[in-house]
């Protein structure tokens, strides 16, 4: 699997490494207690739904970028401090990345998962 971003017509690989948390207890612990991440990994929290969806950063000692998307159209990014950061937006998939993979990712734009699969 890895995380495509499309702006402008030009696609970029955001991350070749990819995890699913799609289990209430992956979804539950996400990055928490985890020292660090590859720089080419991304954790996606795949949703049946779109639906206001939250993110804190307790236990986690390092900075991320957060990506909230619906049907693939990203409604918000935004970089989380470790330990006290906090964000919220509605999703139907929400990504983490480590800081500055998302540089250049804006609202409205495109990202997909390829390989992975709804049904």
């Amino acid at each position: 699997m890895r995380v495509v971003h499309e702006a402008d017509g030009e696609e970029r690989t955001l991350a070749s490494d990819v995890e699913l948390a799609d289990g209430l207890l992956s979804q539950g612990l996400g990055l928490m207690f985890r020292r660090s991440v590859p720089d080419d990994y991304a954790l996606v929290f795949p949703f049946s739904r779109a639906s206001k969806r939250g993110l804190h950063m307790v236990c986690v000692p390092f900075d991320i970028d957060a990506l909230w998307l619906v049907d693939g159209e990203v409604q918000q990014v935004k970089r989380l401090s470790a330990w006290t950061g906090h964000g919220r937006a509605r999703a139907d998939m929400v990504i983490e990345m480590p800081a500055g993979a998302a540089d250049g990712v804006e609202t409205g734009d495109t990202v997909r998962v390829e390989g992975y699969d709804r049904s």
